[in-house]
């Protein structure tokens, strides 16, 4: 089993930047995908990132292409996600996910069997 605790949101200006982590426990956790999603206020979690777990391939959505990076640190046993370029848009709660599949292409809420609780981002005008 996985657990998995988010941290790193906040306010921030459009344009301006932050890290999300998700700390991870559980022997199995270099064995999984590692996903991120986002869901905002009256609409469905969307896929955000992921990456497999060598950190060898990662996938990302359109909307954050060229502006977010997903990494991981197994020796920490931790995902972290790079969000620049901010945009209103971008406002939402962010979730870590553990994916039992090995691929980074592993895009569907229903393909991750843990999630951590969400940290909130925000993002002013």
């Amino acid at each position: 089993q996985v657990q998995l605790v988010e941290s790193g949101g906040g306010l921030v200006q459009a344009g301006g930047s932050l890290r999300l982590s998700c700390a991870a426990s559980g022997r199995t956790f270099s064995t999984y995908t590692m996903g991120w999603f986002r869901q905002a206020p009256g609409k469905e979690r969307e896929f955000v990132a992921a990456i497999n777990w060598s950190g060898s391939s990662t996938s990302y959505s359109n909307s954050v292409k060229d502006r977010f990076t997903v990494f991981r640190d197994s020796g920490k046993n931790a995902v972290y996600l790079q969000v620049n370029s901010l945009k209103p848009e971008d406002t939402a709660v962010y979730y870590c996910a553990a994916s039992p599949f090995s691929a980074a292409t592993v895009l569907r809420p229903t393909d991750y069997d843990y999630w951590g609780q969400g940290t909130q981002v925000t993002v002013s005008s």
